[in-house]
């Protein structure tokens, strides 16, 4: 039963990954003039991953049993967390939301250590505003 349902999802991830690829992010991601990468870099990589990952796993279904009901309330609580992020990064902006947002989610998946707490407080949210800023020109929330 579980490798059917792992090729079904797999299946489902395959389709989906193709049809952003040819459909969805040709027609909704605008090339805009000038910029050193094209805003359609990343979507279409995670597209690629997605279908790939979505046939591989058709392919290879595997033997892991359905998690309890534990994992998704956790997984429900980081939609709370993230959906309650964009609605405060909408107001207030993407430079004072999302330090406090990968605190928050560091914090829920158990990391401690204060190294990597400070790499993903403050540079990743950094490294992120470079990239979308300067590289590819672009304006974030705020």
């Amino acid at each position: 039963m579980r490798s059917r349902t792992d090729r079904l999802s797999g299946a489902f991830f395959l389709v989906f990954g193709l049809a952003l690829f040819f459909l969805v992010i040709p027609e909704y991601v605008e090339d805009p003039q000038g910029g050193n990468l094209s805003p359609r870099t990343m979507p279409y990589v995670t597209a690629w991953v997605l279908a790939v990952c979505g046939g591989l796993l058709m392919l290879r279904p595997t033997n892991h049993a359905a998690p309890d009901a534990g994992f998704f309330l956790k997984a429900a609580a980081y939609v709370v967390v993230l959906g309650g992020s964009i609605y405060a990064m909408s107001l207030v902006g993407f430079l004072y939301v999302s330090p406090v947002l990968a605190l928050i989610v560091m914090l829920m998946i158990g990391e401690r250590r204060p190294l990597w707490l400070g790499v993903g407080v403050v540079l990743m949210p950094a490294a992120i505003w470079f990239l979308v800023t300067q590289l590819l020109e672009r304006g974030l929330p705020g």
